[in-house]
């Protein structure tokens, strides 16, 4: 069962897309873009996403990033299990 990456389409002003769409390659997981995630007005403060619904931000795009394969990585172990 793969994990789910959201992320807002707004939220790609910070870079977001571009640093989330290539964690498809590396794990087990689907990176969805939508258009409006209801955190009105959270997508033009700060780089974020949902992973497996959990709220994860970060200062930047790449710190994002970071934060969220931990997350990931985290996560893995457990997938093998299940």
């Amino acid at each position: 069962m793969s994990i789910m990456i959201e992320f807002c389409t707004s939220n790609s002003y910070f870079g977001t897309d571009k640093v989330l769409q290539p964690l498809e390659a590396r794990f087990d997981c689907q990176v969805i873009e939508y258009g409006c995630l209801t955190s009105c007005g959270q997508c033009y403060l700060t780089p974020f996403a949902y992973v497996d619904g959990d709220w994860m931000e970060a200062p930047t795009a790449e710190a994002l990033l970071e934060t969220v394969v931990r997350k990931l990585e985290s996560l893995e172990p457990n997938q093998e299990q299940g």
